[in-house]
């Protein structure tokens, strides 16, 4: 069986990030790039599966800049076994980030597609149901554990009421949530094994897919800083204040 994961490179999340001055966009100038988290989750499963013995190949895929091969090259350490590079600089939006990776899934054939369930920088949390939608493919959103059985999928997802396990024909696509599993430390080693490991290379033109973004960003702008908190003495004050301060009752 072979595995698809989708890796994105984003701010990491211990960045604080800063906004353009001119607000036309994220301030990604000399700030530390890593992983989407999420997305290194969906790659821990992919290699854990491996492990079990229930996938034989797992396919890295990134879409982005020439750094994105550097997404691709951890992925590659964490376990990955190949990896595909589609290399633009283009703003991608999540329809035609799921065009990408349907093109490229349309030539791996791949039985299992795994994402992470959002990106941290847009927080779209789009991509794999378009994705799934496209392939005509069963889906697993925000999954929590992953079973393969047999030529189904069981995938425990995490909704608002607690848990719901549901049953997925393979092909499908599942995103991968936070308690999913904790992925590994990468070694020293599997860095430089990683190095030796296939990377092909693809650009939107050459999978047929025009990445024309479809919206239009007016501005990017800061939340604005919230009051401190205040503690009140009684039921009395505090109805006083929501109805005469914050003007909400």
């Amino acid at each position: 069986m072979k595995a698809l994961v989708a890796v994105k490179r984003v701010v990491d999340y211990n960045v604080k990030v800063r906004v353009k001055a001119d607000g036309s966009d994220v301030d990604i100038g000399n700030v530390k790039m890593s992983m989407n988290p999420f997305d290194e989750i969906a790659v821990e499963e992919a290699v854990r599966l491996k492990e079990a013995g229930k996938v034989s190949e797992i396919v890295a895929v990134s879409l982005g800049g020439k750094k994105s091969e550097e997404t691709l090259r951890t992925a590659l350490a964490m376990g990955a076994d190949r990896a595909i590079h589609v290399e633009t600089d283009g703003k991608l939006e999540p329809l035609a980030v799921a065009k990408l990776l349907k093109s490229i899934a349309d030539k791996e054939q791949p039985q299992l597609l795994l994402l992470g369930k959002q990106a941290i920088d847009d927080d779209a949390n789009q991509t794999a149901q378009m994705l799934a939608a496209l392939l005509n493919a069963s889906q697993g959103t925000f999954a929590c554990k992953v079973e393969l059985v047999d030529n189904e999928v069981l995938v425990t997802r995490e909704i608002d009421g607690g848990e719901e396990t549901v049953a997925l024909k393979l092909p499908a696509v599942i995103s991968a949530d936070l308690r999913l599993n904790e992925p590994r430390f990468v070694k020293l080693p599997n860095i430089m094994a990683a190095k030796k490991k296939p990377l092909e290379k693809f650009s939107p033109s050459d999978l047929g897919v025009d990445i024309k973004p479809l919206m239009h960003v007016v501005k990017v702008a800061e939340p604005k800083q919230r009051k401190a908190s205040v503690k009140v003495s009684s039921v009395a004050e505090l109805v006083e204040k929501l109805k005469n301060e914050a003007k909400v009752i």
